[in-house]
């Protein structure tokens, strides 16, 4: 299936590295122009990259999850 999204232009790099980094989807802009990231931006990109992975480790039983109401206990 192809979808088109309008995103705004300070936050089109952050959603193009967040989809790229899903091994399903493959994206790819239709205008050019590369910005910077904020640190912020990427450190919130850094840290779904890295549940992504533990969630792809739990599914393959490598990591043990933990259920979503004793992480609801600990916030």
């Amino acid at each position: 299936m192809k979808v088109m999204l309008d995103i705004k232009d300070n936050k089109a790099e952050f959603v193009m590295e967040l989809l790229n980094n899903l091994s399903f989807v493959k994206a790819s802009p239709v205008s050019s122009g590369k910005k910077r990231m904020s640190p912020y931006k990427k450190k919130v990109l850094n840290d779904l990259k890295q549940a992504v992975k533990e969630m792809h480790l739990i599914k393959q039983g490598k990591l043990k999850g933990i259920p979503a109401k004793q992480l609801l206990n600990e916030l």
